[in-house]
């Protein structure tokens, strides 16, 4: 789950990089524009991910604490 929520936020901040520096987003222009089902769709998936992967940055088992 980790690694498909990093996969989708790594997805989400090339869309945004886009947005910001050429005014294009990739997912709309793909799926037919940014109110298109699929497209909202896909943002709120890309959007639930950004939220798991807040999570990594509070668990106390990360790689590298305490030796591993």
């Amino acid at each position: 789950m980790d690694t498909l929520a990093l996969i989708l936020s790594i997805i989400g901040s090339v869309n945004w990089g886009l947005v910001g520096l050429f005014k294009f987003d990739l997912v709309a222009w793909i799926f037919g524009g940014q109110t298109a089902a699929i497209s909202r769709i896909i943002y709120a998936v890309v959007g639930l991910a950004g939220l798991w992967c807040l999570t990594l940055l509070f668990r106390r088992n990360r790689i590298g604490l305490n030796g591993e």
